[in-house]
């Protein structure tokens, strides 16, 4: 049975993103030789890669024309990818799927891979798929920055308890934490 992992970058006040869609500046802070192998570990495990649409559109716009050459670039455009979408049916980016019932189709996915599905980015998505149980972790990399501004990557609603189950220092100052929500063992 595949875990479901959650991945995302956010600054210490809790931001995605900043005031504008797409403003991820402060990843630059947080990028470097611990968080690139960080990315290799991911390409290398991953049986899914998971986005919401609006995720699905920057990254395929980024990783379809970029001009690294590097493997991320190889695993980005290689991995099975799926698409929480209530617009978009079909996509023309490698080995990408589609669909309008991503807890249902997500449910399943989990039972028939023994990979880990990664959802990156995506805040609403994370929390409908936090909703719904299907959550077996989150990692965050915590950024030393404060935006003041911008989009939260956890949405307002229930409270929601989680369980440490690891905390690393990076050497730029970055913290990766991964988490378990309650009642979850890993």
């Amino acid at each position: 049975m595949a875990r479901l992992i959650i991945w995302n970058l956010v600054t210490l006040d809790g931001f995605f993103e900043g005031g504008t869609k797409w403003d991820l500046g402060f990843h630059g802070k947080a990028w470097g030789p611990e968080l690139e192998a960080l990315s290799m570990e991911f390409g290398a495990s991953a049986g899914l890669l998971v986005f919401g649409r609006v995720t699905y559109e920057g990254m395929k716009a980024y990783w379809t024309t970029t001009e690294d050459e590097g493997e991320v670039k190889t695993f980005m455009n290689a991995l099975p990818k799926l698409v929480a979408s209530r617009t978009l049916t079909s996509s023309d980016w490698n080995n990408t799927e589609m669909t309008a019932d991503i807890v249902g189709e997500l449910s399943r996915r989990k039972q028939a891979l023994d990979k880990p599905i990664y959802v990156f980015g995506s805040a609403e998505l994370a929390d409908s798929l936090l909703e719904a149980g299907l959550v077996d972790e989150v990692m965050l990399g915590i950024v030393p920055v404060q935006l003041g501004k911008g989009a939260p990557f956890f949405k307002e609603g229930a409270r929601r308890d989680f369980d440490l189950v690891e905390a690393r220092p990076l050497s730029n100052g970055t913290i990766l934490a991964r988490y378990a929500p309650e009642g979850v063992s890993l």
